[in-house]
């Protein structure tokens, strides 16, 4: 298993972790973050993987795709909406967005999870 994956498992885990504290500003934030680490994980380790199998994808939304064919995924547009999220919450900050953000993590972290198991990780 490469380093990349074994960092998808962890961050995985630190995602379920914080998300089973109260939500407070501090949680908040945090969940966020550690989101935003297991998306970028994940979508590498998708283009990862589509390489291992002589497969390409270059961007996140081209690894969903792929990842959606190839049947690693099983639901792309709840993944396009987490890599929505991704993109809104690392490259802007709101109060709001963050809140709503942070009520989708729970649905989310299945999928992660689903990917890795998939993955074999």
């Amino acid at each position: 298993m490469t380093t990349r994956r074994q960092a998808l498992t962890s961050a995985i885990t630190r995602l379920r972790d914080v998300l089973a504290q109260p939500e407070n500003d501090v949680s908040r934030d945090a969940a966020i973050q550690r989101f935003e680490f297991c998306f970028e994980l994940a979508w590498k380790a998708i283009q990862e993987r589509a390489r291992d199998e002589g497969l390409d994808c270059q961007s996140p939304k081209s690894c969903l795709t792929l990842a959606f064919k190839a049947s690693w995924i099983v639901d792309e547009r709840e993944w396009l909406a987490m890599l929505v999220d991704r993109n809104q919450t690392s490259h802007t900050y709101d109060e709001d967005l963050a809140k709503a953000v942070y009520g989708r993590l729970r649905r989310y972290l299945p999928l992660l999870e689903a990917l890795a198991d998939k993955l074999g990780l």
